[in-house]
């Protein structure tokens, strides 16, 4: 069953998308965590990081790659950014195709809450 991120990525839903090549789709979250909260996903459906093999290592890097190229025109980049990839349950996955978070545009704080 495709994803809701797999149905932004065919166009079936619309979303305000800010980067698209032929392995990756970049859209702004529909509820931000912060001013600037970018998902950052592979248009290859890849359930978790454990779903992960030795062919998606150039994919994973050309998200970063990405990632820090869109940090530039938000004009995060100076002033600092993070990047979070949730795993399962556990690690707050809510969407079961990887997706990189790109957070900006305030102080962040601490990584977990105590």
């Amino acid at each position: 069953m495709a994803t809701i991120f797999s149905q932004i990525i065919s166009g079936e839903i619309p979303s305000d998308i800010v980067f698209r090549d032929d392995r990756v789709t970049a859209f702004r979250d529909i509820n931000p965590s912060a001013p600037t909260h970018i998902l950052i996903v592979p248009n290859k459906e890849i359930a978790t990081v454990d779903d992960v093999t030795g062919e998606d290592e150039a994919l994973l890097g050309h998200m970063i790659v990405v990632a820090k190229d869109i940090a530039r025109k938000e004009g995060i980049s100076e002033s600092g950014y993070r990047l979070i990839i949730n795993c399962k349950s556990d690690g707050g996955q809510e969407i079961f195709h990887l997706h990189m978070h790109l957070l900006g545009g305030k102080r962040l704080g601490p990584m977990l809450a105590k």
